[in-house]
């Protein structure tokens, strides 16, 4: 492979000590839990904790980038599966106590990661007008796709094979594109539920499926990522920062059910936003 071929703007540790291993872990299960989270996108996770461009390299060009990734992503892996898993468990408990306080603890821990996303951006130039171009458009575009799913797609399906692999194909997406609201986008059309009562059963009419759906779209998709970030990385960033600044804006609650709620749903946002900052710090320590 030639040497253009290469990743490129990343870097990964030749060996981890045991509490970087660790860390690796809990943010491989917080970017499996964001799968399952409504309003949480894995690929903003994998932005923020520095593993979005190693994961799209490897990706792309799995033969040269497993020997700079492969230890990289053994505890990520580890940790996503007993995220997605975990939450799957306990995501209607949860949910059941208050969706409301939930939610608003999942938007303060988004918005952590926008300064983060910022840094990124800048991290080879300042922003010019086509960049803030960039983001307005991924806002706007992010914006109108979750308006329409949420007030003009209201058809009741019947859950089976064929769309638990639309589910993964969804579930994908989320990942190679940072922001995009997938469960939030299948909780609108009935699908959820079923969803995560699967994944918690280990049923295989489920799984086997939904990882097809995940596979696919991630393959197909990834080389195309990667591409933009090679070529064209300031502005991808800051499209990315658009569609993030959307997906979390449009999950913002409107009902509440009384000042204790509010109060609480505040107490929860600034310790998510809190928590978000904490783990970017030592998402660079790793780095």
């Amino acid at each position: 492979m030639s040497e253009k071929s290469e990743p490129e703007n990343v870097t990964a540790p030749a060996r981890m000590k045991p509490m970087q291993w660790f860390l690796r872990v809990l943010e491989g299960a917080l970017i499996g839990g964001g799968a399952i989270l409504p309003g949480i996108s894995g690929g903003v996770l994998c932005v923020s904790f520095g593993l979005y461009q190693p994961l799209m390299a490897l990706l792309a060009h799995p033969k040269s980038s497993l020997r700079i990734y492969g230890r990289l992503f053994i505890p990520v892996v580890i940790g996503w599966v007993l995220g997605f898993w975990g939450f799957a468990l306990v995501v209607d408990l949860l949910f059941g106590a208050s969706d409301v306080v939930a939610t608003w603890l999942f938007i303060g821990l988004i918005a952590g990661t926008i300064p983060s996303l910022f840094k990124e951006a800048a991290k080879e130039r300042r922003a010019r007008a086509a960049d803030w171009a960039a983001l307005a458009a991924g806002f706007v575009l992010m914006a109108a796709f979750l308006v329409w799913v949420q007030v003009g797609f209201s058809a009741s399906l019947q859950p089976g094979i064929g769309w638990f692999f639309f589910c993964g194909v969804l579930w994908g997406l989320s990942l190679v594109v940072p922001g995009m609201t997938s469960s939030s986008i299948l909780m609108s059309m009935g699908l959820y539920e079923p969803l995560v009562e699967g994944i918690g059963s280990v049923d295989p009419a489920v799984l086997l499926p939904m990882v097809a759906g995940i596979a696919v779209v991630v393959l197909l998709t990834a080389r195309l990522i990667n591409f933009l970030f090679k070529r064209y990385y300031t502005t991808a960033y800051h499209a990315i920062i658009g569609i993030v600044i959307a997906s979390t804006l449009l999950i913002i609650p409107l009902e509440y059910a009384g000042w204790q709620q509010i109060l609480l749903s505040v107490l929860c946002c600034a310790g998510g936003f809190y928590g978000a900052l904490k783990m970017e710090q030592y998402g660079r320590k790793i780095q």
